[in-house]
């Protein structure tokens, strides 16, 4: 089975896919080159690409059984908002590669997919379904629990160690310029990544047809 992981991070949504099935190939993507690096020590076995998530879904998606995505959030969290009276605040229209890519995947591709993302700020553009903290856009129906983990109480504090223990990640040698806080939050819980692919192989064999398109 070929797996496509856009925008991967560390891939805290793969962490726990080969427990789900073990012959499965997954390509990463990843722009941060440091990120790609670290993603590779993780996962050895996955194929890396330090490139542009967006350009190389449109390019290469016909390549792939199920793909998942989770484009940049910044510009749709409602932190945004909550910043917008700051004298230095920085001005951004919503990226809408999001929608994008939704739009795409649900009408050229064949196999299963996922876009996942932050609830946001405006009310959204296209129906999702809302689980915990965020949003998921698939061709299938997802569980109403993902059995997401209990996030620990200082989870979002700039620089506290919780965030890389809760993802069992270390940040120690990561040299790029993101706030390694910022990296660790943004990851989705392996225990949701793990039932979503589950949830999507347990329909994998199902037509578009069969299933119904879900907007």
């Amino acid at each position: 089975m070929k797996i496509l992981n856009l925008y991967a991070c560390l891939g805290g949504n793969r962490y726990k896919w080969n427990e789900v099935k073990e012959d499965i190939e997954v390509t990463a993507v990843e722009l941060d080159p440091e990120l790609a690096r670290m993603y590779q020590e993780r996962f050895p076995n996955d194929k890396v690409i330090v490139a542009d998530a967006h350009e190389y879904l449109l390019n290469n998606f016909k390549d792939f059984d199920f793909i998942w995505s989770s484009p940049p959030c910044p510009t749709h969290s409602k932190v945004r908002v909550s910043q917008k009276n700051r004298k230095e605040f920085d001005f951004k229209f919503p990226d809408m590669k999001l929608y994008e890519e939704i739009i795409f995947l649900d009408n050229f591709f064949v196999g299963k997919w996922c876009v996942e993302n932050v609830i946001p700020y405006y009310e959204p553009l296209i129906q999702a379904q809302k689980r915990g903290r965020h949003l998921y856009w698939t061709n299938f129906r997802l569980p109403n629990s993902l059995n997401e983990r209990k996030q620990p109480k200082d989870f979002i504090m700039t620089g506290s160690k919780p965030n890389e223990n809760f993802h069992e990640i270390d940040l120690t040698n990561y040299k790029g310029k993101q706030r390694k806080d910022k990296i660790a939050r943004n990851l989705v819980d392996y225990e949701a990544g793990k039932t979503i692919f589950a949830t999507a192989l347990g329909i994998i064999n199902k037509s578009k047809q069969e299933q119904g398109r879900l907007f």
